[in-house]
Formats: structure tokens, C-alpha cells, sequence
């Protein structure tokens, strides 16, 4: 599977961690290149078992994605349509897909992410920023609009009703820490800091089979809207979904005739260990 040709982001392959650096002067503006760009990458992605994680980033030393290009808005009609008319809209079906991949996603936010970017960001699994350097917004309410592409659905989801709508009525900048206290995002880290534990943690994602990292996200992912008795039965399916597709069983047979689980020095040592266990593959 090859990852080049594309306009407005270069990939890097390296350890089963895609590294996807957007770069598409002179501000990462989320257009139609953008967004074709992402769509291919979904598609290479959602086949390709040998990337377990993916980690977006900029190039940009201010900018992680800018805002939806109003190119989008300008030919769009000014006369309201019926439920029953209205499609989904190409930046929701984008970046719907890349919120479906099976790899984890990372958004490593360094830079402004406002409109479409902040929905970018919130598309992906886990979202990290940068002290001083990260800014947050949804502009849409100012504009005459409202934030489409995710930012109602995905942020209310994510922040709970009374903050969503304080941040898209609000429609101002907020910096890493507040997204960090009102929870857009799992954590603000100094400048400095960012880079090194983005990596730690990608890394660390990808000794996982990738058949048990899209398990566990996609039975997250089903949990959030369902009641208990449903969601638990998700969990279920993608536990057999797991167990079929990954060596869980030979490495459950493996601690149980090593007596692995009843050692109180392997208790003390499972960050480790679960590092080591990797090893048994068949």
C-alpha cells in the first residue's frame, strides 16, 4: 500500500503509525482538495491491517486545519428544504469516515483549530494540544449558520449539551486548557511535551493487533447512544469479532499454564508485561 499523491498532506509510514502532516499553504484551508485528499486516505486506510494508528498533525507553525473553505457555502441554495430533501453534507460524510476507521486516530493540535478544523479534530478518536500554540472555535453562529460538519452532534456528545452550545453560541477562542477542563479534548501538554508523548502513546497503540484496537473503538463508539443492555451486547459481538481475528486465546492458554496471573511480581508488572506477551503471535 503506497501513501503519496496527495495535495494538501504528506504520510509517513513508520512502525505501524501513520504520521498524516497537513500542508497545503497558506493556511491549511479545509477545501475540496482536503477533503478528497481525506477521503482517499480513508479508503487506502479501512483495508490496510498493517497501520494501527494514525496521527494527525501540521506543518503549519500556527495552523493544525483551518476552517471550511466558504467556497462550500456561497453556491449553496438560500431556500430551506424538508427533512425528507436534505443530504448529507460532503465534509460530514468525510470526516464521518475517517471517525469510522479502524486504526486509532490522533489529533495532535499545535495550531489554530477553528470551524471545520475543530470539527476535523473532534472526528478523530483522541485529541491533544499544545500550551500557547493551540486556539479552539466555532464560528458558524456569527457567520449565519451553525457548525455542520460534526461540531453540534460530535461536540454535544462529547461535552455534554450546556457546553456545546456555549461554544457554538459563544462562537470565541478558547485555548488548550479550557478545551482540556470543559473536555474537547483528553489533554493539554506543554509545547515542548506534546511531541514526545504523542509519539509514546502511538507507539505504544500500535504493539496492539489491529483487530483488537478497531474492536475496542468501535464497541466505545456504540456505547455512547445505546442503553446498557445494548451497549453491553456490543461489547460482546466485538469481543468474538476480537478472539477471531487476533492470538487472544493462545495468549490467555499461555498465562494460565505459566501461571502468569497468579504471580504477584507479574501484578506489580503489567504495563511491561503486556509489552513482552506481544511476542506470542500464534
Amino acid at each position: 500500500m503506497t501513501y503519496d499523491n496527495f495535495n494538501t498532506f504528506s504520510v509517513q509510514i513508520e512502525n505501524a503509525v501513520a504520521w498524516v502532516t497537513f500542508d497545503y499553504p497558506p493556511v491549511n484551508i479545509q477545501g475540496l482538495p482536503m477533503l478528497a485528499d481525506l477521503n482517499c486516505l480513508a479508503q487506502k486506510l479501512e483495508t490496510d491491517d498493517t497501520v494501527k494508528v494514525v496521527v494527525f498533525q501540521s506543518a503549519h507553525p500556527e495552523i493544525f486545519v483551518a476552517h471550511a473553505d466558504t467556497e462550500f457555502l456561497k453556491a449553496m441554495s438560500a431556500k430551506a428544504v424538508s427533512r425528507d430533501e436534505v443530504q448529507l453534507l460532503d465534509l460530514q460524510v468525510v470526516l464521518e469516515r475517517i471517525s469510522k476507521l479502524p486504526q486509532a486516530t490522533i489529533a495532535k493540535i499545535e495550531g489554530f483549530a477553528r470551524g471545520g478544523g475543530h470539527e476535523f479534530a473532534l472526528a478523530c478518536d483522541m485529541r491533544f494540544a499544545a500550551r500557547g500554540k493551540a486556539k479552539f472555535m466555532q464560528m458558524e453562529v456569527g457567520m449565519g449558520i451553525l457548525p455542520c460538519g460534526g461540531g453540534a452532534s460530535r461536540m454535544a456528545r462529547q461535552v455534554g449539551l450546556g457546553r456545546a452550545l456555549e461554544i457554538a453560541l459563544g462562537a470565541r477562542d478558547f485555548d488548550a486548557d479550557e478545551a482540556e477542563r470543559v473536555g474537547t479534548i483528553n489533554r493539554a501538554l506543554e509545547a515542548d511535551a506534546i511531541g514526545p508523548f504523542v509519539e509514546e502513546l502511538a507507539n505504544r497503540i500500535a504493539l496492539w493487533p489491529s483487530a483488537s484496537i478497531n474492536a475496542t473503538k468501535q464497541a466505545v463508539y456504540e456505547s455512547i447512544d445505546r442503553p446498557i443492555e445494548e451497549a453491553l451486547r456490543a461489547e460482546a459481538y466485538w469481543l468474538y469479532q476480537a478472539t477471531s481475528q487476533t492470538p487472544a486465546l493462545k495468549r490467555f492458554k499461555w498465562a494460565d499454564e505459566q501461571g502468569a496471573q497468579l504471580d504477584m511480581e507479574n501484578q506489580r508488572a503489567w504495563p511491561d508485561m503486556l509489552v513482552k506477551i506481544q511476542e506470542i503471535n500464534e
